[in-house]
């Protein structure tokens, strides 16, 4: 196939820079255009960015001139890392203009036609952008928390069917993006809050789950519970679940449920889709962040010490890499899926 040209908005920022990293020597998409503040717009990429990743700006990027937000772009595709106290009018100009944006924002998540997508998961709500005011679409990818909950819920939901559940969250300090945390805040100590993180944990898990009726989305019923700490690790959001099923289920019947899931993406063998989407440990001290942040090239979910709950069914640890799976990577795969579904 040709290379689709892409455009990357708030490509300054931490989310930004993700993105032109996992897009470097992508199949499908060539990063054609950046995005940023006013500020940044005229000077060429590498001397508007603070470039804070660990490999070196792609050349062809970095010699790219800044475009600004009110400027029109001809990338088909763009893939939105803007903060959230911007991106909803912006991304909304750019789709009424007949772009597709793949957003990492919390901005347009629980609008019931805008599709809170995972492939593995739901790939058909991602034919919600036929139903959309806009002569383009919005695409959303989840809280990096709500992402590896949800990636462990939805084969589980179809399985066994979730009642309810408790979720406590140990988020790295990447995902408050850069500076992030301040120092003093942060090292020695845990932060038993995060802004708005429990509220989106609690209602985008239904959302991911619940069903596309041809014109909107219908959010599952189940309910969740979240606590929601940061704790001073670099990369790699753990969250610790406790479930009650509908149907009784044992940790045997879980852990096989979860080995033995494939969806869409792996399916159609998508570019940045994990082989295996769930990796589940027996080792009793796994996973963790510093070993297993990265596997799958940071794409896969990490499932540990599933065992009988005293309280609900099961209990368990789970863990994901929160900037590439949580973020940047979630929105590429989802572009991925809609070229694979002959939605661009």
């Amino acid at each position: 196939m040709n290379t689709i040209n892409v455009a990357v908005l708030g490509a300054t920022g931490t989310v930004g820079q993700k993105f032109i990293t996992l897009l470097e020597g992508h199949p499908y998409f060539k990063v054609a255009e950046v995005v940023a503040s006013p500020r940044s717009a005229g000077k060429r990429y590498d001397e508007a960015t603070n470039w804070k990743q660990d490999n070196f700006i792609p050349t062809d990027v970095a010699n790219l001139v800044v475009k600004s937000t009110d400027d029109a772009l001809e990338s088909k595709i763009l893939f939105s890392g803007m903060d959230a106290s911007v991106a909803g009018e912006i991304e909304e100009k750019y789709a009424a203009a007949g772009h597709i944006i793949i957003s990492n924002a919390r901005n347009h998540r629980m609008n019931p036609v805008v599709p809170l997508a995972i492939p593995e998961i739901n790939h058909d709500h991602l034919n919600a952008i036929k139903t959309q005011p806009w002569k383009g679409g919005i695409i959303t990818n989840s809280n990096c928390s709500t992402m590896f909950l949800a990636m462990v819920l939805a084969p589980l939901h179809k399985a066994f069917g979730i009642d309810f559940l408790h979720v406590t969250t140990m988020q790295a300090i990447s995902g408050a993006g850069y500076p992030g945390v301040a120092s003093m805040d942060i090292l020695g100590n845990v932060v038993p809050f995060i802004g708005g993180e429990e509220e989106k944990m609690e209602i985008e898990a239904q959302k991911i789950l619940g069903s596309f009726d041809g014109e909107k989305i219908i959010s599952a019923d189940f309910k969740v519970s979240a606590q929601c700490n940061r704790v001073p690790v670099f990369d790699g959001h753990t969250e610790t679940l406790s479930i009650k099923f509908k149907k009784s289920a044992t940790p045997e019947e879980v852990k096989e449920v979860l080995r033995n899931f494939r969806g869409f993406a792996q399916e159609k063998n998508l570019p940045s889709a994990p082989a295996q989407p769930i990796i589940v440990f027996e080792e009793e001290n796994r996973p963790q962040p510093a070993r297993d942040v990265w596997k799958g090239n940071g794409m896969a979910t990490c499932v540990g010490r599933i065992r009988k709950c005293p309280l609900n069914d099961v209990k368990m640890v789970i863990m994901g890499h929160n900037t590439v799976r949580g973020a940047a990577g979630a929105a590429i795969l989802n572009a991925e899926a809609i070229v694979e579904m002959g939605l661009v």
